[in-house]
């Protein structure tokens, strides 16, 4: 059995973050010791490891639930599991392309610098009127605010 603190290192994930997964969901309740510390078994470690790469794979939280509640039911049909991966892949490659456009307009903004003083520099001044962007770049948090 681990403690919370073996088990975040075995699994390269912080205790905080174990003690959020525990408390969404994601990690059942683990036993506890005669001294009220949290124990994980082999299964905890296993599960922590998934979420550890679904997460690095970019999934949401929800997706993961989903995935993990998937992999809870082996002899289940694995197209469910198919379409939660596709739509991972339809968002990382528009996140991809969002990048693509924003490294474009940094290198334009970078290209036409003159290096001489603030009042006549192109990044400021890019930065300062939107319309002078190439590319319409809003970040997705911005487009939800406006």
């Amino acid at each position: 059995m681990l403690t919370i603190g073996k088990l975040g290192e075995a699994a390269g994930v912080k205790v905080p973050t174990i003690r959020y997964y525990e408390q969404i969901g994601l990690l059942p309740e683990p036993d506890r010791s005669a001294g009220n510390q949290r124990l994980y078994g082999q299964s905890a470690l296993d599960r922590l490891a998934f979420i550890r790469h679904a997460r690095e794979l970019g999934f949401p939280l929800d997706a993961i639930r989903d995935l993990l509640s998937l992999s809870d039911r082996p002899d289940q049909s694995c197209a469910a599991a198919d379409v939660i991966a596709r739509a991972q892949l339809a968002e990382v490659e528009s996140r991809l392309a969002r990048l693509t456009a924003l490294k474009g307009e940094l290198e334009r903004m970078v290209v036409q610098c003159a290096g001489g003083r603030i009042a006549d520099c192109r990044v400021i001044e890019v930065l300062g009127d939107h319309s002078l962007c190439a590319t319409d770049h809003q970040h997705p948090e911005s487009e939800a605010a406006s």
